[in-house]
């Protein structure tokens, strides 16, 4: 999973009693079900680990401001009641059910997320939309003292490329869009120029343009992070001065930008 690979590279943050408020804000004209997890050791939030969000609905909770590799998501067309696993939703599920588990419940692909680490040793938050697990649904992050906005505010289901769209709903609609790793595109997802494995899994041996349909997502969500190397493009990951406390909304389905 690619907070894996984030959470390497983001510098490690200092110990503080501060919070930050998060804001989680439905902006789709139908229910969806959030979820957070924290990598172990992240510092994770008191809040619950996944809830249902009917149609333009927000919830505020405080994070640490030492919230280390944390992740927000949705889920689409869940149904807990007869199956309170990850596969209980057409995409996001969680080991779980509705609370995800906080220590396995990272969401099935493609999910669309949200991923942070406050503050740090560099007195920086880092933060982005993430869609190397895939696509589900529109997404952003914005703050409240101007730092830059992260976003995937485009349905990438119905154009989705074939051979990654889905999965479905009831009606046909593809409620995903897969990445060419998730697909397993190549065959070998140990050793897989798509998933940045094996001999493919430095910056060098895995340019985006060896990726199959990175351009998809990148040209259509250009602020957002699309594979494992992302950060070379100069739009994948974002900042802000951990000085100024920022507050942070995740929103799903937000205004196009």
């Amino acid at each position: 999973m690619k907070y894996l690979h984030i959470a390497s590279t983001l510098a490690m943050v200092s110990g503080t009693l501060a919070q930050r408020t998060f804001t989680v804000y439905n902006g789709c004209p139908f229910t969806i079900w959030p979820a957070m997890f924290t990598a172990p050791g992240g510092n994770a939030p008191a809040y619950t680990t996944g809830w249902a969000a009917n149609a333009y609905t927000a919830v505020s909770f405080s994070v640490p401001d030492n919230w280390t590799s944390g992740r927000i998501w949705a889920r689409r067309d869940c149904d807990f009641s007869t199956n309170p696993g990850p596969n209980s939703c057409l995409d996001g599920g969680c080991n779980g059910g509705l609370v995800c588990d906080p220590t396995t419940g990272t969401g099935v692909p493609p999910a669309s997320l949200a991923e942070f680490t406050l503050g740090g040793t560099t007195g920086l938050d880092y933060y982005d939309v993430s869609l190397v697990d895939g696509y589900n649904l529109p997404i952003s992050i914005n703050n409240n003292v101007g730092c830059g906005i992260a976003d995937c505010p485009v349905d990438l289901g119905p154009n989705c490329p074939a051979a990654i769209q889905g999965p479905y709903d009831s009606t046909g609609f593809p409620v995903g869009c897969k990445s060419a790793c998730e697909a397993n595109l190549d065959g070998d997802p140990s050793n897989s120029p798509n998933c940045c494995t094996g001999s493919y899994s430095t910056p060098a041996t895995c340019p985006s343009s060896g990726v199959e349909y990175y351009t998809y997502f990148k040209d259509n969500c250009p602020n957002s992070y699309c594979y494992a190397y992302d950060e070379s493009s100069g739009t994948a990951i974002f900042t802000c001065d951990a000085s100024l406390n920022a507050d942070y909304t995740v929103t799903f389905c937000p205004p196009p930008s």
